[in-house]
């Protein structure tokens, strides 16, 4: 299976998922950080790389989606 294309629909159900996991990891972390008190700023500072990291993932899976819909 892991050679096999994934389908729009596919697509779609990972691309949910990874804002679903943005979504929980930042509010996840930022909570932590209230109860540490640390600031906002800071915190927001040291996700940011994760946060690129998903987003370019999301932008890729986006493409390839958009490239299946353009193919169909």
């Amino acid at each position: 299976m892991a050679d096999t294309p994934a389908t729009a629909a596919e697509l779609a159900e990972l691309i949910v998922e990874f804002e679903k996991y943005r979504e929980r990891l930042v509010d996840e972390t930022l909570e932590a950080a209230k109860k540490a008190k640390l600031s906002k700023k800071a915190t927001m500072a040291k996700l940011e790389p994760q946060l690129a990291d998903i987003d370019a993932k999301l932008a890729r899976i986006r493409e390839q989606q958009a490239n299946l819909t353009a193919q169909s």
